[in-house]
């Protein structure tokens, strides 16, 4: 079993980080500092819950001041820039869990403490996210400081340092999992649009994930808006352009939106395209197994045709109703007058991101967006 990602704060963690603390810190109590943290709740803390707890505790060891503190939390980074081998060549092909540990107390630091205090704080935000991210922190500074913020951001999307730049999107992302929604922004998305103009040619593949899952949310809530962009950045010879708006309207393609199937060369009314033969191996499928089935794809035209073929799973709810998840098949071009045969599982194995209720479940195929032949399976136990 994988390790619970919230143990990353053990002894060893500490041991590094209260070492750092004491070249920064006059008179660090580093043993009062790790007591105070493993009180008798710090085995039953979950990962964000460690957290804060670290971030308050480091509160009582830090400078009162919040200027003072800060510049200490600078300091310290400075220090750790300098023990890390070849930092100036870190980029985002290496960046991986560098500073995740150091940078998810210190970037809470600043969103717990520093909301009052809009220009040390960003100032300290544009420096931490260069070792972790920022993007959790970033929200509440959006909601309360609203148009100082996406003017800073704008700014931030053309910075030296390509995390930087890609927090300048993160950040703003409308829907970000996992962070609080920002309700003005799924409303309006208009000011993140030249963000993402400035970032869509970048050269760090980081970034252009962030542009287009900052699309797909947007998408969500204005699916207009993106449609519209991508008519026009699909005016561009650029094969990472290209991609991004490709990812950025995955949930428009799986919602089969018409519009948007034609923008990506697949018709919207399918003609002459027919499934058969359409069969469930096992139509009760245990839970920890997978649903197997099984199609033939006919394609009765004259000539070739390009397809998005996906299948949908109507899972089961608490309440008793279905709900609908769409899993891409493929995509490519089928020859005129053919017969595909095609196979696939899909697993029920248990997960944490999802709770399988058993009982009655479907499942469909789909061709551009519509939906075909649906049959019914159960999950037992």
């Amino acid at each position: 079993m994988a390790e619970s990602f919230k143990n990353m704060y053990n002894k060893q963690f500490f041991d590094r980080f209260t070492k750092d603390l004491k070249l920064v810190v006059n008179d660090f109590d580093a043993r009062g500092f790790v007591s105070q943290i493993m009180d008798d709740e710090w085995e039953n803390r979950e990962y964000k819950q460690r957290c804060k707890h670290i971030t308050a505790i480091l509160k009582k060891f830090l400078p009162a001041d919040y200027n003072v503190a800060i510049a200490k939390i600078l300091e310290l980074l400075d220090h750790v820039k300098d023990t890390l081998p070849d930092f100036s060549k870190i980029d985002d092909k290496n960046f991986g869990l560098l500073m995740l540990e150091y940078g998810a107390v210190l970037d809470n630091y600043v969103e717990q403490y520093g909301l009052d205090n809009y220009e040390t704080s960003i100032k300290a935000i544009e420096k931490i996210t260069q070792f972790t991210t920022c993007e959790f922190c970033v929200r509440p500074f959006i909601i309360k400081y609203p148009d100082e913020m996406l003017k800073q951001m704008l700014i931030w999307s053309k910075h030296e340092h390509w995390a930087v730049r890609r927090l300048a999107s993160e950040g703003c992302r409308p829907r970000l999992p996992w962070a609080m929604a920002l309700s003005n922004l799924k409303k309006n998305p208009a000011p993140i649009l030249p963000i993402l103009e400035n970032l869509k040619n970048d050269p760090s593949r980081f970034v252009r994930l962030s542009v287009a899952n900052n699309l797909n949310d947007m998408a969500k809530d204005n699916p207009q808006a993106v449609i519209d962009l991508v008519k026009r950045w699909q005016q561009e010879e650029s094969k990472e352009v290209a991609w991004i708006i490709k990812h950025g309207c995955r949930t428009l393609l799986k919602q089969g939106n018409s519009e948007v199937m034609e923008l990506f060369g697949f018709d919207a009314i399918v003609k002459n395209i027919d499934i058969e033969n359409f069969q469930i191996s096992i139509p009760k499928v245990k839970v920890g197994t997978s649903l197997e089935f099984s199609f033939n794809l006919l394609n009765n035209n004259n000539k070739k045709n390009k397809i998005r073929l996906e299948y949908g799973v109507y899972y089961q709810n608490a309440n008793g109703t279905l709900a609908k998840k769409v899993y891409k098949i493929s995509e490519k071009e089928y020859a005129e007058n053919s017969t595909a045969q095609i196979t696939r599982k899909h697993s029920f194995r248990v997960v944490t991101t999802r709770k399988f209720y058993l009982g009655l479940h479907q499942v469909a195929i789909i061709i551009n967006g519509n939906e075909f032949e649906k049959h019914h399976f159960e999950l037992i136990e």
